[in-house]
């Protein structure tokens, strides 16, 4: 097939499947995440090399959305590195939704001595990667590691290592045209040995990640979510627990917005009336632009006044 052809059509459903393998000794997630990475390029107007990491990061935050519980839980990955990138930042609700931000969407990048979009010099080298989990309890869980690579999938298992003390491997691929930057195939996988787990299990698990490191190219090329985990993990008893499909979707709204606005407090608001008499927002996640007249400004401004009659 020409390679000016998507081979991947835009009306297939992107596919979160859940399974377990060796007797219920290792879980594995695997993400078909092309359309949802193709709408974050959409909406947020990205450059190739942007598309390549922050699809990575949104595929790794579908993936641990799904053991969200409540239907108010969320999960949110920052990434700091010492890149142009700058930060790079996804959320994911407990119904597999997720969206996305980079600091610098635009810029591009030469590839690397590999040929491959320099996704690493994009995000850095070093800085942080951090996990927020806001589960509704009074305090959100935190947790911190170190960014050893920039190359997302290998930042996210030194997460599990390191901060969770939890071995898992993890793979993220996201295939661009290169000519247009069009999203030809995004994949990620996860696979975590459970307490108890052999060491000749995971071991073996760990050894696939060549095999798997071929998984968008061969999404790409047409096979399927269920030929490429046999492939790799079919003689591990592979069983399959459950489906859901993630999506891009951004929750913002114009009261959203309007709250935000007069939390900035009476004094911010009367500044940018009295200095440009009218704001224009753009939300960081879509890249939808909400205008407010120097009308709707000054009806935020009263809203942010303290009240006359509240106690001193």
């Amino acid at each position: 097939m020409k390679d000016n052809v998507l081979r991947y059509r835009p009306e297939q459903k992107d596919r979160l499947i859940q399974c377990v393998a060796a007797n219920g000794m290792v879980r594995i997630a695997f993400i078909d995440g092309t359309n949802l990475v193709r709408e974050a390029k959409k909406l947020l107007k990205l450059s190739r090399v942007a598309t390549a990491a922050l699809g990575r990061q949104l595929m790794m935050t579908a993936i641990m959305s799904a053991d969200l519980k409540g239907e108010h839980d969320l999960v949110s990955t920052i990434l700091k590195g010492d890149g142009p990138a700058g930060s790079m930042i996804c959320t994911g609700n407990s119904r597999l939704e997720v969206k996305g931000s980079v600091t610098n969407p635009d810029v591009e990048l030469p590839v690397n001595e590999r040929g491959k979009l320099d996704v690493g010099g994009f995000v850095g080298h070093s800085g942080k990667l951090s996990v927020v989990s806001d589960l509704g309890l009074k305090e959100p869980y935190v947790g911190l590691s170190n960014i050893v690579s920039g190359e997302i999938a290998i930042d996210f298992a030194n997460y599990y290592a390191a901060s969770l003390q939890r071995p898992a491997l993890v793979y993220l691929g996201v295939r661009v045209r290169s000519e247009t930057g069009d999203v030809r195939a995004a994949v990620g996988v996860f696979a975590e040995p459970l307490p108890g787990c052999p060491d000749e299990v995971i071991d073996r698990i760990q050894a696939k990640s060549e095999q798997i490191a071929q998984f968008s190219e061969r999404l790409d090329a047409g096979e399927t979510p269920e030929e490429l985990l046999e492939s790799a993990f079919g003689e591990f008893n592979l069983v399959y627990a459950g489906e859901r499909e993630p999506l891009y979707r951004c929750d913002c709204s114009r009261e959203r917005i309007e709250r935000a606005l007069i939390s900035t407090g009476a004094g911010e608001l009367h500044d940018i009336i009295e200095e440009d008499h009218g704001a224009e927002v753009t939300c960081r996640f879509c890249d939808k632009i909400y205008t407010f007249t120097e009308e709707d400004l000054r009806a935020l401004l009263e809203a942010a006044q303290p009240r006359e009659d509240e106690d001193e």
